[in-house]
């Protein structure tokens, strides 16, 4: 069965999604300076392959755990989720992005992001 959030339910669990997201920006980051530095035969203080599988593994446990949730992954390069609610009668998602302080935006399901409005 498929979570429906209520906006408040949603709102609350922000402040650990937010603090998830830091950890996916922080290892998203590492990779792309290890992937760099792999691909012009630099050695990157990061380290290499090993970590390179721990820093992806670690992206994985997170997204993981938003889905396990019920809250949609869409994206993590930057960060986007969806929590799936009802407004109105109507099915919609209430939208977050990596850089947003707080839950303020919905789309209609079948909108997508283009089609998103700011919570009222």
């Amino acid at each position: 069965m498929d979570r429906i959030f209520t906006v408040d339910e949603a709102r609350a669990l922000l402040p650990e999604v937010i603090e998830d997201a830091r950890a996916v920006i922080a290892a998203r980051a590492d990779l792309a300076e290890i992937e760099y530095a792999r691909r012009t035969g630099d050695v990157s203080p990061l380290g290499g392959l090993p970590e390179t599988k721990g820093l992806q593994a670690r992206i994985e446990e997170i997204a993981g755990g938003w889905i396990e949730r019920g809250i949609e992954v869409k994206g993590i390069a930057p960060v986007l989720v969806d929590f799936p609610a009802v407004l109105d009668g109507v099915s919609v998602r209430l939208c977050w992005i990596e850089g947003e302080r707080e839950l303020g935006w919905y789309h209609r399901t079948e909108l997508g992001f283009a089609g998103r409005r700011p919570l009222g």
